[in-house]
């Protein structure tokens, strides 16, 4: 009985990736799907830990999608969501859709990136109709209504950045981490607990404006050296290579500590923001989501620094052919944007964006459908079964 999976690619995932309360960005996260690792063989070790299995059954898979790799749209953690919901389907066994998004989530690290749960999360915890704020500890989901008279488009810059074959993303999972111990041991919290800037949030049991004062306050917009952070925290070298840092970081020459809190800090603000207009539906409701995306692309491009030049022309065209509001999504350094688009100029945008950004180059040798398009929130990973 073959068995067929299925996750609707091309749905929007998020209007805003934050790292907040997870790993970097959020500022999102998707990986490719072209490295050497086996998404499946992963399973290996994370089911038998989860049932206290042994001797598992191998299985042949064939792989197909329509998501393009390096993208920002969550190819890798596609696979990965696909891989687990299919390995449990053959073994008979089942977990709630919380469980194995953490247990997905869990997997990817497997190749040495520190991505946090967003991407699997939303996979499973989808529904028709409906965007979704997701939180964590514990995961969570809350639907959010989108407005009606606006349409998400998707466009595809065409660079592909490969996360795992880079550092740059676990950079800044690093740097947030830093920034979060020093913070905490600013405001005499035990720091050497502390791994996310909302961890510190949550013990000062603070807002997220108090939290952009205090880092106002505590950290300095000049980079941090390995050795000033050592002073600040009162360590050695060592133990900040060996027991903080990740093996494809211990060798970076500085950090930039103040710039990565004051965007994750000021994105997570966003999202609640996002969350609160869509509650409310003033009448000028596209225009400020448009406003708070815009506000995220610059925050991503100059306090993040995740953006890349292809990404900031795409964002410019986009607002010039309509948008109200465009930025980056995905983990950044490439991939996608995404805008919010009245729904009567869509056509317009859709054929300005076009000529404007993949005509005048060989960008127009990417396949259309998978470079631009509109968009709306779709179902989570489904099982198909054929007798």
């Amino acid at each position: 009985m073959p068995i067929l999976c299925d996750r609707r690619a091309y749905r929007l995932l998020w209007i805003f990736c934050s790292s907040y309360g997870c790993r970097t960005r959020y500022v999102n996260s998707c990986g490719t799907c072209e490295n050497t690792y086996s998404p499946a063989g992963q399973y290996q070790s994370l089911v038998p830990e989860h049932f206290g299995l042994s001797d598992l059954t191998g299985m042949n898979c064939l792989v197909d999608g329509n998501i393009p790799p390096s993208s920002g749209l969550s190819s890798s953690s596609a696979l990965v969501c696909c891989a687990g919901l299919l390995t449990l389907t053959v073994l008979g066994m089942s977990l709630s859709k919380v469980e194995l998004a953490e247990i997905c989530a869990k997997s990817e690290r497997y190749i040495g990136t520190e991505g946090g749960g967003m991407d699997q999360s939303i996979s499973f915890l989808a529904e028709e109709g409906t965007a979704k704020l997701i939180e964590f500890s514990p995961l969570r989901a809350t639907d959010v209504k989108l407005p009606s008279g606006a349409v998400f488009v998707i466009a595809n810059s065409c660079v592909e950045m490969n996360k795992a074959a880079t550092s740059h993303f676990n950079i800044r999972v690093m740097e947030c981490r830093l920034a979060a111990k020093l913070l905490a041991k600013h405001k005499s919290l035990p720091w050497k607990e502390v791994l996310r800037l909302e961890e510190v949030q949550a013990k000062l049991g603070i807002s997220l404006e108090e939290m952009l004062l205090i880092t106002e306050d505590a950290l300095h917009p000049e980079p941090y050296s390995p050795e000033e952070i050592c002073k600040c925290l009162g360590i050695s070298l060592q133990e900040l290579k060996t027991q903080i840092l990740s093996p494809n970081t211990q060798d970076v020459l500085t950090f930039k500590l103040y710039q990565r809190a004051k965007h994750v800090y000021s994105e997570a603000a966003r999202v609640l923001q996002f969350k609160k207009i869509c509650e409310e539906t003033p009448d000028n409701m596209v225009q400020l989501l448009g406003e708070l995306m815009n506000q995220s692309h610059m925050s991503c491009r100059d306090m993040y620094e995740c953006s890349c030049p292809e990404l900031d022309q795409l964002v410019d065209i986009c607002r010039k052919f309509g948008a109200q509001g465009s930025r980056l999504t995905g983990a950044g350094w490439g991939g996608c944007t995404v805008s919010i688009v009245p729904a009567d100029k869509l056509s317009s945008f859709l054929a300005n964006v076009h000529e404007a950004y993949y005509q005048r180059s060989n960008r127009s040798l990417a396949p259309e459908k998978e470079s631009l398009f509109a968009t709306k929130p779709g179902g989570g990973a489904l099982v198909f079964l054929e007798a």
